[in-house]
Parts: structure tokens; C-alpha cells; sequence
């Protein structure tokens, strides 16, 4: 059994790597193509966070594909089918996303590993061996998935585009608007992360200290503080950054200023803004699809700890979080640049402020789902965002050429996972049964 285990955990830490390689690139793309970011920066920048996201959020969407997916009851009485079932979603993953990553296709995880557990439970033990129910709820998140995020995307960067971009003296609106996107920037992530993040101090505070307070208001605090930080740093970079480019403006001849126009003060702030929700795309991309990695491998590890299939719920050990989090790094790092290519700069020309916009509502969906438990796709997300801020642009702006790649994409995931699953399962059947 333990060389099963340790053909399993690299089986996990081979298809980490094709989500990193693809999924991850999504979180990213935006902000490489709108030169926020360099591409060494965003694979530091996302391994960091996609590892912390993982480790510390990952647990619920992990458990909800390993015990809602498939009707775990009928597999009560034969674990070892759910054992090479798990194997064989783990094999088909893998190699689906291995193939859209060699193509640049940004295609959802999350659809693999649901199409990949489907398959396998109807070849082994019927139509009714599928939760349809969970399918169904996780359907209706991957439908509205992007339009939620499109539409929280058109609305942040019309609000941004009609009080600061188009307004005459870009820098003083900027100047007054800080205050807000900070609020905004730093609020979202708090208010769905902060709580879990400071229960630790809440409760120290509560039982040794012997002062109590309210589960909300330590999260609230350091909330605050960060918002109000980030204000006066932001000012301050405005006020530097205007400066410069006023400097720099002065001594560039008109023709050079017109064959290489520089990024006014107002787009690079909005870099520095870009970069925050960066990080807070990579964090919620590592809490919400490491779980298609891991969730085989922690099912399997349960299976052969208690000798029953997990039905209710399972408890995922620290080690295969990190061995997630670790293959999903690793993946980014060495194949993830042709989808952060497709993703950045070939479905609309982005500028920071926009893709800051984009970012942000991605971020704000994927956090969201991950609180629930829900698979979502930060492909359809992200893609969704881009989307929106090219209806607000200009709609002729939108290559749908590439969209119709990514479309493409999207729809045949399930069935080519499905049916990956299924014919890999037939032949272990056949071999171990």
C-alpha cells in the first residue's frame, strides 16, 4: 500500500503541475499582459501566494470533489474500486490539461476532475453511482461564474474609467479616489479572509487574556489599518510617480514621446493597485483548485487509514496541501507562460487600471466560492472579467476569435475528461478485477 500511496502522490503532484501550468497562468496573465508585472515577477509573486492560499483555504473545495462528486455510499462496500476510480481521475486530469497547456488554452481544471470523477462512477456502478445534485450546483457556479465576474468587472472600471480616466485632470481625481480603491481593494479579500486568518488571535485574546470581543473586530481593525497604510503609500507614489513623468516628458523629444509613449502616473499607480489584486487572484486560485489535484490522493490516504470510503466528510492532512501547493509553484514556473500569453494579451489590450479591475472582480468571485465549497473555474472568471472591461471599452475591441478557442475549450473538458476516465478505468477494471 505504500508504494500505491507514493504512486498516487506523484500522480497529485503531476497534475498540480498541468493546473499550475494552466490555471495559474490565468491568475496571472492579466497583469504580465498589461505590464504590471514582469513574468519573473508574477511566477514569484504567484508561487508565494498560490502555496499560502492553498495551504490555509484549500480544505473545502478539496472535500466537497472528494466525497460529493461521486455517491460515495454505493462505493462503501468496494473502497478499492474508489481507490483505481481515483487513480484513473487523477491519470485523465493530467493529461488533458497537459495537452490544452502545450496548445496555450486556458481550459478549467475544475471541469476535468468532475467530467474525470463522473466518468468513472458511471462505468463502475451506473448513472446512479453520480451525485446529480452536487453536479447541478456546480453547474449553475461554472454558468455563473463569468458572468458574475464580468459584470462586477464592467462595474468597477466604468465607475473607475467615468470619475478618474476621463476626467480632465486625471492625477487630482486619482488623488481623491485612493482613499476608496484601497477600502475597496483591501475590503474584499478581508472580509472573506481576515476572519479565518485572525481566529487564532481572537481566540488567544478571549481565553488567555480573558477580554472578550466580538469574532469581527480584530479583522475589522488590522482591515483598517492596512486600508489607511496603503492610502498614504499610495499618495505618496502618485505624488513621486507625477513628478517623474513630468521630468522624463520634459526631456524626450516629441518624436521619441510618440514612438514610445510612457505610462502616465495614473496608469502606474494603477500598477502598483494591479499588482495587490494580482496576489489576491494567485491566493484564491491556490485556495479554490488545488482541491482538483489533491482530492483523489486525499481520499485515497483516507481509504487506506480507516478502510471505509469517506461519505460525510474527510479531514485532509497538512502534507498533501503542501505537495499540492508545491506542484502547482512548480508547474506555473516552467510551462504556465503560453497561457498567461493567450490570457494577457489576446482577447483585449489591457492597461493596468483595467486589468486591475479585472483582477479584482476575480478575485472577489473565486474567494466567494471557495468559502462555499464550490469548484469553480478561475478561467471562466478571469476570461469573464477581460470580458466585461471590453464591453465597457469598446466591444469591437474584443478578439473573439481567441474566445471562441477558449469556448471551445471549455466545452469539450468534461466530455474529453469523461471519457478519458471512463476508457482508463475500463482497462484497470479489466487488469485488477
Amino acid at each position: 500500500m505504500l508504494i500505491t500511496l507514493l504512486f498516487v502522490a506523484l500522480l497529485a503532484f503531476y497534475v498540480a503541475w498541468n493546473l499550475g501550468a494552466n490555471d495559474v497562468a490565468n491568475a496571472m496573465g492579466t497583469s504580465v499582459g498589461s505590464k504590471a508585472v514582469t513574468l519573473k515577477q508574477a511566477l514569484i509573486i504567484a508561487g508565494v501566494l498560490e502555496f499560502t492560499g492553498a495551504v490555509l483555504f484549500g480544505h473545502e473545495v478539496t472535500e466537497t470533489l472528494a466525497t460529493k462528486i461521486a455517491n460515495p455510499a454505493l462505493f462503501a462496500a468496494t473502497p478499492q474500486i474508489f481507490v483505481v476510480g481515483m487513480v484513473t481521475v487523477l491519470i485523465s486530469c493530467g493529461v488533458w490539461l497537459q495537452i490544452a497547456t502545450s496548445r496555450g488554452l486556458p481550459v478549467s481544471s475544475s471541469h476535468a476532475v468532475v467530467g474525470a470523477i463522473a466518468g468513472f462512477s458511471w462505468v463502475a456502478l451506473g448513472v446512479d453511482a453520480i451525485d446529480w445534485s452536487s453536479i447541478g450546483l456546480i453547474t449553475i457556479g461554472w454558468i455563473l461564474t463569468p458572468l458574475i465576474s464580468g459584470a462586477i468587472a464592467a462595474l468597477f472600471y466604468s465607475q473607475i474609467k467615468h470619475w478618474i480616466l476621463d476626467q480632465p485632470n486625471q492625477v487630482v481625481q486619482l488623488q481623491e479616489w485612493i482613499p476608496w480603491l484601497s477600502t475597496l481593494l483591501l475590503g474584499v479579500f478581508g472580509v472573506i479572509v481576515l476572519p479565518s486568518l485572525t481566529e487564532p488571535l481572537t481566540n488567544f485574546v478571549i481565553e488567555q487574556v480573558g477580554f472578550t470581543i466580538p469574532s469581527h473586530d480584530i479583522p475589522l481593525l488590522t482591515g483598517a489599518i492596512a486600508a489607511v497604510g496603503l492610502t498614504i503609500i499610495s499618495w505618496r507614489q502618485l505624488a513621486d510617480k507625477e513628478t517623474t513623468w513630468q521630468g522624463e516628458k520634459s526631456t524626450q523629444s516629441p518624436m521619441s514621446n510618440a514612438q514610445y509613449p510612457m505610462p502616465n502616473p495614473v496608469e502606474r499607480l494603477f500598477a502598483r493597485f494591479q499588482l495587490l489584486s494580482a496576489c489576491f487572484v494567485a491566493f484564491a486560485h491556490g485556495s479554490n483548485d488545488v482541491g482538483n489535484a489533491i482530492a483523489p490522493l486525499a481520499a485515497i490516504v483516507y481509504i487506506n487509514r480507516t478502510g471505509s470510503v469517506p461519505i460525510d466528510g474527510i479531514t485532509i492532512p497538512l502534507w498533501i496541501l503542501i505537495l499540492g501547493g508545491v506542484g502547482i509553484v512548480g508547474g506555473l514556473a516552467v510551462w504556465g507562460k503560453k497561457v498567461i500569453a493567450t490570457i494577457g494579451e489576446n482577447i483585449i489590450a489591457l492597461q493596468p487600471s483595467s486589468g486591475f479591475c479585472a483582477e479584482l472582480a476575480t478575485a472577489t468571485t473565486i474567494l466567494i466560492a471557495s468559502r462555499l465549497g464550490l469548484p469553480v473555474s478561475t478561467s471562466h472568471a478571469l476570461v469573464g472579467g477581460v470580458v466585461g472591461i471590453g464591453l465597457v471599452q469598446n466591444f469591437k475591441s474584443i478578439k473573439f476569435q481567441t474566445l471562441k478557442g477558449i469556448a471551445a475549450a471549455w466545452l469539450i473538458t468534461i466530455p474529453v475528461s469523461a471519457g478519458l476516465s471512463a476508457a482508463i478505468f475500463s482497462i484497470a477494471r479489466i487488469l485488477f478485477f
